[in-house]
């Protein structure tokens, strides 16, 4: 590569940083005058890079929106950090269908990597385990994630047309708060006006989104994830369970945690620290009961159900299938 057109690169990746920058900055960058500053420019804007001119004292050129994205110069950091998170948004399902569009970004910017970077990231990739397998989740729509990405950031109300869990189909309106990424999962959350209550979709039985008049006011409260996590907690299922547990908040989280059930804290008396064991209700809503024995049993401290007497029963069996075991020689 010869010097002008390897300086041409550099003054591409001065500008990518970000900000306006002199000419006399650029010029002492570069190692040249700033004649050839602007000659330099002239060949990037020759190239479709919408370099802008500004000025005034602090004048001088920076990057502005163009019709297409221009190359880009990453550094070795920069670049290993595009790759990680598009292998780990593809590992943790948070893709969009167009997955072949994060594989060729990925391909393209791994055919470009000094050798001694793509050695690091194969070393990096092979020690690096998820817990989640890929490509276990359905992936939302592209256009239906920008759209609603969009209503929410100018509060503008949209209607989508929406397939539930039991395959029925219906068309709703929405005053979003946000959008969630969960477990795998992009969901949005808000108001729905026709009843006057919040409501979650998953996004990946969004077939269409389309962005209606009017607007309205941002809501007081919890942020859109605590609204999803409690949404999830309080969701109509078939057993209502209530628990008292003795232990601290972070004791009783780590095995059910916010997305799971709904935890009672006490106030807190004074002088007292608030990670200290106490006596907590915690309640949940579940379709089955059979995988709560096994977390009660992880979580090890004393507790108490108060609902359902089923849930008692499975508790029971539970523990005399273990004690039956551990006294088999």
């Amino acid at each position: 590569m010869s010097r002008p057109t390897g300086r041409v690169l550099t003054l591409l990746e001065l500008l990518q940083s970000g900000g306006t920058r002199t000419v006399a900055e650029l010029a002492d960058r570069l190692g040249v005058e700033g004649r050839t500053v602007r000659r330099y420019v002239d060949h990037l804007i020759d190239l479709d890079v919408p370099v802008e001119s500004v000025r005034g004292r602090y004048g001088g050129y920076r990057l502005a929106p163009g019709y297409r994205l221009p190359p880009l110069m990453l550094s070795d950091d920069e670049a290993l950090a595009v790759l990680l998170g598009l292998v780990a948004g593809r590992r943790a399902g948070l893709t969009t269908t167009q997955h072949t569009a994060g594989e060729t970004a990925s391909a393209k910017i791994r055919r470009v990597l000094p050798k001694h970077l793509a050695r690091r990231l194969d070393t990096l990739l092979e020690a690096l385990a998820f817990t989640d397998q890929p490509g276990e989740f359905a992936a939302p729509d592209a256009g239906v994630l920008l759209t609603i990405a969009d209503a929410v950031r100018h509060r503008r109300p949209f209607s989508i047309r929406y397939t539930d869990r039991d395959g029925r189909h219906s068309e709703r309106t929405l005053h979003a708060y946000g959008i969630v990424a969960h477990a795998g999962r992009w969901y949005v959350t808000g108001k729905d006006p026709a009843i006057g209550e919040d409501r979650t979709f998953r996004l990946d039985r969004v077939a269409d989104a389309r962005t209606l008049p009017g607007s309205f006011e941002a809501p007081v409260g919890p942020d859109p994830a605590r609204r999803l996590l409690s949404g999830f907690a309080t969701a109509e299922y078939r057993h209502e369970v209530t628990l008292r547990i003795h232990g601290t908040v972070d004791q009783i989280r780590a095995h059910l945690p916010a997305g799971v059930a709904s935890l009672e804290e006490y106030a807190p008396t004074p002088g007292r620290d608030r990670a200290a064991e106490r006596w907590l209700r915690v309640e949940l809503r579940a379709e089955r009961l059979d995988w709560l024995p096994p977390v009660l049993a992880a979580l090890d401290r004393p507790f108490v159900i108060e609902r359902p007497g089923e849930l008692r029963d499975l508790v029971t069996a539970l523990a005399d299938r273990l004690a039956s075991h551990a006294r088999q020689a």
